[in-house]
């Protein structure tokens, strides 16, 4: 097999680059403190966009679009209540799931890091 061959075998297409656009975005709504917190907020039952002002200190217009951020991936959704909207995760196991690995994944690399409150409620 010639060199060229080689390398072509191991760079991506674009049709293969494309199809990972929605992994990528998953993992760039991840890649903010602020998301994290949310989620994990989020974990323990539905918050209102003013609940999550208070406990984050972030402004109601930041909140909403680290929220819009996590919708657009999937992991959030959203229901009205009377004026308000109410936020919960999608797929609470999957996103405990997805969690859980990054906490084992930071602990092997030595910065261990708590992501999952309910995962913990029992240790």
């Amino acid at each position: 097999m010639t060199m060229q061959a080689e390398r072509s075998r191991e760079l991506p297409t674009i049709a293969e680059a494309e199809a990972l656009i929605s992994a990528a975005a998953l993992f760039h709504s991840l890649g903010d403190p602020s998301r994290l917190v949310i989620l994990q907020h989020l974990q323990l039952g539905e918050h209102r966009v003013v609940d999550l002002v208070k406990h984050l200190g972030l402004s109601q217009s930041t909140v909403s679009k680290h929220l819009a951020c996590l919708k657009d991936t999937g992991m959030v959704v959203s229901r009205a209540e009377g004026r308000a909207s109410m936020y919960s995760l999608a797929q609470p196991d999957a996103v405990v799931a997805i969690l859980a690995a990054a906490e084992k994944m930071l602990a092997l690399t030595g910065d261990a890091v708590r992501l999952c409150p309910q995962h913990h409620q029992h240790d």
